[in-house]
């Protein structure tokens, strides 16, 4: 029979900055258990040294393997104290991402956002109609947006509508789970907002529409939605096209 041999953890990204809220620099890495031959890493974990003390805080992820996992250190809550953002990429075809934002004043770990349950509450439905049009509702804040087809490639229109513009049948996309989380300091005042991203996807994952943008900003207990907007992908305009101007 043969053994498996065993890995020690090792650091895998590391910060310093005060995020204990004693105005002296802490020590925060991200332990983890990497994989012979690949970039899979294993058994993540979040740990705090405390600078004035030496204390170390151990904090188990709940989900903790992945690609690329990464901290760094920001002001999300507006306190002048460092928060720690944490992102791991799940190495899936959709480029989704786990993101997790500690606050770790007095050596207290508290979890200020996490990408399980943001997922839960951003949901939406992506319809296709007539006439090259695809609408996506978003169900947090009922707002619906109308994505416009009809400068994408002739072959690819042809697929989903006849001559006239009319679904050959009915057709549904979805909005995958978040894929990027940004830090955006949009007032310059040192506070960062988060800003969200999740691909728009069509009749498969690599028929990207575009991307929902949640701006997302603390509000002493939550981090809540302060702006929501659509960005879609451009067309390639045709050599015999000319600008008119």
């Amino acid at each position: 029979m043969l053994m498996q041999s065993w890995q020690a953890p090792e650091i895998v990204s590391y910060a310093s900055g005060d995020v204990t809220g004693d105005g002296i620099c802490d020590g925060v890495s991200l332990f983890g258990v990497k994989t012979s031959n690949s970039p899979f890493t294993q058994h993540i974990t979040l740990v705090v040294q405390d600078g004035k003390t030496g204390m170390i805080t151990t904090v188990p992820l709940k989900s903790n393997s992945g690609y690329n996992p990464s901290l760094m250190l920001r002001d999300f809550t507006g306190n002048g104290i460092d928060d720690i953002m944490i992102g791991i990429a799940t190495g899936g075809s959709g480029g989704i991402m786990i993101y997790y934002l500690y606050s770790f004043i007095g050596n207290r770990p508290q979890l200020l956002f996490d990408y399980e349950k943001f997922n839960r509450k951003f949901q939406y439905d992506v319809t296709y109609f007539d006439h090259y049009k695809v609408q996506l509702f978003s169900q947090r804040n009922k707002t619906t947006y109308l994505i416009d087809l009809s400068l994408r490639d002739s072959d690819y229109l042809a697929e989903i509508y006849d001559s006239k513009g009319k679904l050959k049948q009915p057709i549904s996309g979805f909005v995958n789970p978040l894929s990027g989380l940004y830090p955006v300091d949009y007032n310059s005042d040192g506070v960062y907002e988060l800003l969200a991203y999740q691909r728009i996807a069509g009749r498969f994952n690599a028929d990207s529409l575009g991307f929902v943008l949640n701006t997302l900003s603390w509000n002493g207990n939550a981090f809540v939605l302060q702006n929501q907007n659509v960005a879609i992908l451009g067309s390639k305009i045709e050599k015999n096209y000319k600008h008119g101007g």
